[in-house]
Parts: structure tokens; C-alpha cells; sequence
């Protein structure tokens, strides 16, 4: 992830769950008989709140309950609780006008009650252009279309204003008793909204119009990037991005579809099965794409379908790939599990393996274990901070192992130290870079020390725990998973955290403890685990993680450590290496890769969505004021000409 990415992904900090309908409609009458109780002098209080939720309560319960019918029967998709949120929004925003404008008022000698009324007016028609933009962007109509919905609330407010305002006797031309009934009730109206007159209805509909062509102005000219980089429409973007994080829905995955990118990616399975039963006892799944790009959108939590899938303990790490590698659909996600099937099928076992090798070259540092003519690598950059390794930077890794005699690889990015959304750059790893030639020597001269060194038979033990922890805490379903490979008296341990990235520092100490040196070890550390048990002795360690997305729903950064203590992380490694341990067998291992035609981001489209996204909310601020400015400004004009 870049720094623009991260920016982008900082914005969903800003997004909530749209409350329930009914909560927002609650809500929006309370306020309402508060803003009467203030904006009405009755003899009594409790007609005060009457009053003001009839005259700003009624507006709004209309809207919420009549926007959602009216959008979907044009063709929109605003949910009840979406309109409701809406509703209650604008509400705020008026009321808010009219204690600005009440205030303003008492403040000053020559404003009276028609200063108020006039504010009331620039108010109800912003809150027209408020949920203009909003329909248009959620239900992603035309502005005219969108028009008859967002006006919905608006058109409650005048018309409540048009019948208790005695409006009607100037347009009084006959029509008997009904019309007075309907449309003449200024005697049951409070007297503040005797200043209203006929122009003031005409004053409103000349206003929405300009605040609605202004709305439409703005929209036209952000939206003019998007169609001409990406091809596709902002509101597209801004409409899928707040449903699945507002409501959880998957409409971004349509947006990431129009603009993704057919690709090829490999799809590696490394398998272990119990020598004496032939059962499978744990499978590594590495599919070369990203699991992005946050929550369960697109390949967001492909780690968990991947355990799903095995029927051993399945150990899903991160592949060397980037965010332009995300899954544009969670469809996408069958085809990699199709695929890995696949070559489960395809392999070939083997009684015998390596024991696992530490190789450094620069800041890159690779384990790795042969096991016949295949080979796991597992790279990191710790304790340097390191985010995604490019797509290009990991086959060029891969390939320089096998052309050392390794037949196939495996090349796992551990994910394991990372600062979160703080440098320039994050730690990208991409082509041309050092670190990418030193991940390419070290791969290299890990090949031509694992096809040198000699193999022997194999023993596996494994352990599993959920743990307690949810995503919030930065830990997916998954928790975390501990395997144990002995080969010889050479024991090697590999845990699985179901989490994105890790805290500085956190990686090195649980690596430390592990394989029993001081260097990294925390004060609270001692040699043995939380239970007292003797931790088993372990030559060679390292800690991966999925970089599951479905951690970064709600928090941009969410890594392991950040939201947990770290001490109850490292007493669930201590219990399940013991539990690894004392699970040991002779196991048959193998490799085989197949490859899987996926459509994902595509190259340089995540840094391009990043980038217009960014400048829309830095230019999108300034924008919109130049234009709510231009729009008030003519509103004003209208103001002092129909006064004069």
C-alpha cells in the first residue's frame, strides 16, 4: 500500500452504520418538538413541541417514509434506513438555520420575524440540494429523475407552510367549504407564520432551481477525471463505498468490476499428509493476488474461504502481490479455490525435506525448507517496516530459486513490521528498488543452499485457536495457527496470524522467544509458557501474517499489536507450539501449482483511484464552498430584488 492508498483507506474512519429507520425517525421528532418549544411562544409548552413537530417533524417523517418507495419505483435503490439517516440530517440543518437566523435576530434591532422566515427559506431549499446530490450518488439517477425523490421533503415543508400560513385567501378565486377545509387553516396556525405571502412560495421554487443546477454543475465537474481516466463515474464510487460501509452491501463490487482488468496469477498448494493414515493434516494455500481491498469486498477475506476449503488445517499467507492485484468481486474468490483444488489434485508427495535455512541479503531475510524437488520460502523485511511486495518483484524472486535447481516455489511475504499508515511510501516493495534486488539474491542463494543440502524424513505438528479476538482487535476468524516441522533434531515453527501487517518490534520478539535468544525478548518473557510448561526447542522460526482486509473494514490500520496486548498474543503462541509439539508425526509432503484467470484492479488502477479520491476530497472541500458561496450569493440578490 502506497501512502495515496493509505489516505484513501483513512477515509472510511469517516463512515458509519446507518442506524435503523425507526431510530433516525424517533430521533428527528425529538429534535422537532425541541426546535418548536424554542421557535414557538404559545401559553403552554407542551403546544409548543406540538407545533414544532407538525411544522418540522411531519416534513421529515414524509420524506423518510415516502423516499425510499418513490426512488425505488424510478429505478433507485435508497433502503429505508438510508432516507431515514437523510431525513434526519436535513432536519438538523434546518433547525440549525433558524437558531442561527433566531439568534441573529434578537441580536439586532432591524431583523424581525420575516429575517427568520427568509432564513427558513435558504434553508429548506438546501436541504433540496443536500439530498439532490445524495440520491443522485446513492440511486445514481439523472438529475431530473432525481429531482422527484429529493424534493419529497422540501415539498412537505411548503405545503404545510401554503395551508396554515393563510396563503390561499390571496389566491382565493372560489372552489366552496372543501378548499377551505384543506387549504385555509391560518386559524389554527401559530401567528409567527403569518408573515408568509405568495412570493415567498415563488422566492423557494427559484431557489431550488439554482441550488439544483449548482448541484448539478458540481457533480458534472468532479465527475469529469473519473470518466475520462477510469471510465466510470464518482458517484459510483461514493454510492458503493458508503453502502458497504454504512450497511454492509457489496455495490462497490460493481464499481471495482467496470474497472478491472483480466489476469493470469498462479495459485501454489503445498500439502502435508499423515504417513501412516494417508489423511490430510495441513495444507498451504498461496493464490498471487492481494487480499483487498478492505472488509469482505473482493478477495477481503479469502483467507477464511481458503480454510474452508482444506480438510486439514488450512495456512493461507501473503503472496507478493499489491493492492492492483485485489479481487474485483467475491466471485473471484471460487475461481482461486476451484484452482487450488486443482492442483491439491495435481501433486506429488514426498517422504523427505530440509531442514529450514536463514539466508540475509540487505534488509531481506528468507527461511526456507525443500521438500523433494519443491520449495517454501518465506520472506521478510523485519525489523525494517515493509508493506506489499510488487506482483513483478515476487516472480522475478521466485524464478531466480528455481533456476538453482528448485523445481517449484512457494514464495510467501510474512507481513510482519510495519509502522501503518505513517512514511511516504509505506514500505512498497516494488521493481527497482533494493530491497526488490535483495529479495531476488537472497531467493537465488536460498535455491543453491536448499538443492544442496541434504534431506531427511519429516514430522509435523500442528495447533489451531479462534482466540477471542475479533476484527476490531485486528484478528480475523482465523486467530492464529502454529505448525512445527522436525526434520532430523532441526525443528522449524511457523505461525499464522489472521491479521494485516504487524506492529513493529512484535514480530522479532515472538521469533526471539521462539528459538530461545535473547535478542528481542521482553522483560516479561521467561522461558517457559503462561502455563508453566517448558516451551519445546524450536531451531528456526517465523511469523506470517494473512493480511486479511476484512481487519480494515471500519480502521484504515488495524494491525496485530496495535489493539491487543501483546503479552496475550505470545502466551497464544507459547500454548499452541507446545500443542504443535506434542502433535508430531511422520508426514508426506508436496507441491504443485496451477494457474487461475481472475479479474482483479489491474495495473496502476488502485494508485489512479487513489489519487482522483484524494483530490476530490482536498479540491472536492473547495469546490463546494466556491459554489454554496456562488448559490447564496444569488439567493441574496433574489432577496433584496423581491424586497425592493
Amino acid at each position: 500500500m502506497t501512502a495515496t492508498q493509505g489516505d484513501l483507506a483513512n477515509l472510511s474512519r469517516y463512515i458509519f452504520r446507518a442506524p435503523r429507520w425507526y431510530a433516525s425517525v424517533t430521533f428527528a421528532l425529538l429534535i422537532a418538538a425541541v426546535a418548536g418549544v424554542g421557535a414557538f411562544d404559545s401559553q403552554f409548552v407542551l403546544e409548543d413541541a406540538w407545533q414544532g413537530v407538525f411544522f418540522i417533524g411531519v416534513p421529515t417523517v414524509a420524506a423518510s417514509l415516502l423516499t425510499t418507495p418513490v426512488d425505488r419505483w424510478l429505478g433507485g435503490q435508497l433502503t429505508y434506513s438510508r432516507s431515514s439517516l437523510l431525513a434526519l440530517t436535513c432536519e438538523v440543518v434546518i433547525v440549525a438555520i433558524m437558531a442561527a437566523a433566531g439568534a441573529i435576530a434578537e441580536l439586532t434591532s432591524h431583523l424581525g420575524q420575516q429575517f427568520v422566515f427568509d432564513a427558513l427559506i435558504v434553508g429548506v431549499a438546501s436541504v433540496f440540494a443536500l439530498r439532490l446530490l445524495v440520491v443522485m450518488a446513492v440511486s445514481r439517477r439523472s438529475v431530473l429523475i432525481a429531482v422527484i425523490p429529493a424534493s419529497i421533503q422540501t415539498a412537505a415543508a411548503a405545503l404545510l407552510f401554503f395551508i396554515y400560513s393563510g396563503t390561499m385567501k390571496y389566491l382565493y378565486v372560489g372552489g366552496g367549504p372543501l378548499i377551505e377545509i384543506l387549504f385555509m387553516r391560518a386559524d389554527e396556525a401559530p401567528p409567527e407564520l403569518g408573515v408568509i405571502v405568495p412570493v415567498d412560495f415563488a422566492l423557494l421554487a427559484i431557489m431550488c432551481l439554482i441550488y439544483g443546477f449548482a448541484v448539478w454543475a458540481f457533480v458534472q465537474f468532479i465527475d469529469r477525471p473519473w470518466k475520462r481516466s477510469l471510465g466510470v463515474s464518482v458517484l459510483d464510487f461514493v454510492r458503493g463505498f458508503i453502502g458497504h460501509i454504512a450497511e454492509g452491501t457489496n455495490e462497490l463490487e460493481g464499481f471495482f468490476e467496470d474497472i478491472g482488468e483480466e489476469a493470469v496469477v498462479p495459485v501454489t498448494v503445498l500439502a502435508f499428509r499423515s504417513a501412516d493414515s494417508g489423511t490430510e493434516k495441513a495444507r498451504f494455500v498461496l493464490p498471487m493476488i492481494h487480499p483487498g481491498p478492505m472488509g469482505e469486498i473482493g478477495g477481503g477475506n479469502l483467507p477464511k474461504r481458503v480454510a474452508e476449503s482444506a480438510e486439514g488445517i488450512a495456512f493461507p499467507p501473503h503472496a507478493t502481490a499489491g493492492h492492483d492485484f485485489n479481487l474485483v468481486t467475491e466471485h473471484e474468490v471460487e475461481t482461486l479455490i476451484e484452482t487450488a483444488d486443482e492442483a491439491f489434485e495435481n501433486i506429488e508427495y514426498h517422504d523427505t525435506a530440509t531442514p529450514a535455512i536463514r539466508v540475509q541479503e540487505g534488509d531481506a531475510k528468507l527461511v526456507g525448507q525443500a521438500f523433494g524437488g519443491d520449495a517454501l520460502l518465506v520472506a521478510t523485511y523485519s525489523p525494517e517496516f515493509a508493506d506489499d511486495v510488487e506482483y513483478a518483484v515476487g516472480l522475478s524472486a521466485a524464478a531466480e530459486a528455481r533456476s538453482a535447481g528448485v523445481e517449484d516455489v512457494m514464495l510467501v511475504d510474512a507481513h510482519n513490521c510495519n509502522n501503518g499508515l505513517q512514511g511516504p511510501d509505506l514500505g512498497h516493495v516494488y521493481p527497482g528498488s533494493e530491497r526488490s534486488f535483495d529479495m531476488m539474491q537472497a531467493a537465488g542463494e536460498t535455491g543453491d543452499r536448499l538443492a544442496e543440502t541434504e534431506q531427511a524424513p519429516v514430522r509435523m505438528g500442528v495447533a489451531w485457536d479462534a482466540t477471542d479476538w475479533t476484527p476490531l482487535d485486528g484478528i480475523g476468524p482465523l486467530g492464529v495457527r502454529v505448525s512445527i516441522l522436525e526434520v532430523g533434531d532441526h525443528r522449524t515453527a511457523y505461525v499464522l496470524v489472521d491479521g494485516n501487517n504487524m506492529e513493529p518490534g512484535l514480530r522479532d520478539r515472538i521469533v526471539a522467544r521462539l528459538t530461545g535468544e535473547q535478542e528481542g525478548v521482553g522483560e516479561t518473557d521467561s522461558a517457559a509458557a503462561a502455563d508453566g510448561a517448558p516451551l519445546p526447542a524450536i531451531d528456526e522460526a517465523e511469523v506470517m501474517t494473512t493480511d486479511t482486509h476484512i481487519v480494515n473494514q471500519v480502521e484504515a490500520s488495524n494491525q496485530v499489536g496495535e489493539s491487543i496486548d501483546q503479552d496475550e498474543l505470545v502466551a497464544v503462541i507459547d500454548r499452541l507450539v507446545g500443542k504443535a509439539a506434542d502433535d508430531l508425526e511422520p508426514v508426506e509432503a508436496g507441491m504443485a501449482t496451477e494457474r487461475a484467470e481472475v479479474t482483479v484492479f489491474g495495473n496502476d488502477r488502485t494508485e489512479t483511484l487513489a489519487s482522483h479520491a484524494n483530490a476530490l476530497i482536498s479540491m472536492g472541500a473547495a469546490l463546494a464552498a466556491t459554489v454554496i458561496m456562488a448559490a447564496m450569493a444569488l439567493s441574496l440578490l433574489i432577496f433584496f430584488l423581491a424586497g425592493s
